[in-house]
């Protein structure tokens, strides 16, 4: 975005307006005692883990990071003749800063640059691009947008504890739902007990009895599934409007989801048929 150019200028996602204290185009914000013009606002960049996102250039971004220190080089000489050079950085008193906001820093060789975008013609080929990227250049790695997506859930999924909470609070729920799901069919056998009595003394066999209890839990993970869903399309809206956090639901992890809540209704089953298995066919003449 050429808006970017000018000094000072920030992208921020539409989420962190309230946080920001901005709430349209060209309102000005503060970034570490710097001024800050918001020129454009994005959707969907907002870390669930991580405090509010801006987007500016390098320049800028250089000026926003330093704004309240001052680097230094000392460069002392060894009995060898090799030079060792350090690079110290202290931060300013408040009366000095005033001072840095007149101009943006140049990006110098030795400031630290962990991520660049780098924008390649349609036409062209994005794996040669890439390895041609890393061959020519030491020490970086090309990545294409589905790789840093990758790496992204991966970082976040097996090294931070959010992935083995979410998986453990979803074991959770599983457990809880298996629970539930046969404590309401054992509860309805034993309320029509009779009713499978009659029918296994008019000749009905186990495995009848077997398919009514398995066709009542196969309705009991539909009726629940499709009204969970719907709640789950709707938080995901609300946050992503509200906090600027995507929860993505995909057609592929609704249906493995379904799948899941068919197995775990249909194995809380088990007690119900347990129970009708053991049932007596003289139970019909008891009072």
């Amino acid at each position: 975005m050429t808006a970017l150019n000018a000094p000072y200028t920030v992208l921020i996602d539409q989420s962190n307006k309230k946080s920001l204290d901005v709430q349209a185009m060209d309102d000005l914000a503060e970034i570490n005692s710097l001024p800050s013009k918001v020129v454009g606002f994005t959707e969907g960049t907002q870390s669930i883990a991580s405090s509010a996102f801006a987007f500016t250039s390098i320049e800028s971004a250089l000026s926003y990071s330093t704004s309240t220190f001052k680097t230094s080089m000392s460069c002392l000489s060894d009995a060898d003749g090799n030079l060792n050079c350090d690079r110290v950085a202290r931060r300013l008193p408040p009366e000095e800063w005033n001072k840095n906001q007149n101009n943006v820093r140049s990006l110098e060789a030795s400031d630290g640059i962990t991520h660049i975008l780098v924008k390649i013609d349609e036409t062209a080929n994005l794996e040669t691009i890439r390895a041609a990227i890393e061959a020519q250049v030491s020490g970086v790695r090309a990545l294409t947008p589905e790789q840093v997506a990758e790496r992204t859930r991966f970082y976040w999924r097996d090294r931070t504890g959010i992935g083995f909470i979410l998986g453990m609070g979803a074991g959770l729920g599983v457990v809880v739902g298996i629970v539930i799901v046969s404590q309401i069919l054992y509860s309805s056998v034993s309320d029509h007990i009779k009713e499978f009595g009659t029918l296994k003394a008019m000749g009905a066999s186990d495995w009848m009895l077997y398919g009514v209890i398995v066709e009542q839990s196969l309705w009991m993970a539909v009726m629940g599934y499709a009204p969970g869903t719907l709640l789950c399309f709707a938080i995901s809206k609300l946050t992503a409007s509200s906090m600027g956090i995507v929860i993505l639901i995909t057609p592929l992890s609704s249906l493995a989801v379904f799948g899941i809540t068919l197995a775990m209704c249909v194995g809380s089953a088990f007690f119900a048929i347990q129970k009708v298995t053991r049932v007596d066919p003289a139970i019909v003449f008891k009072a």
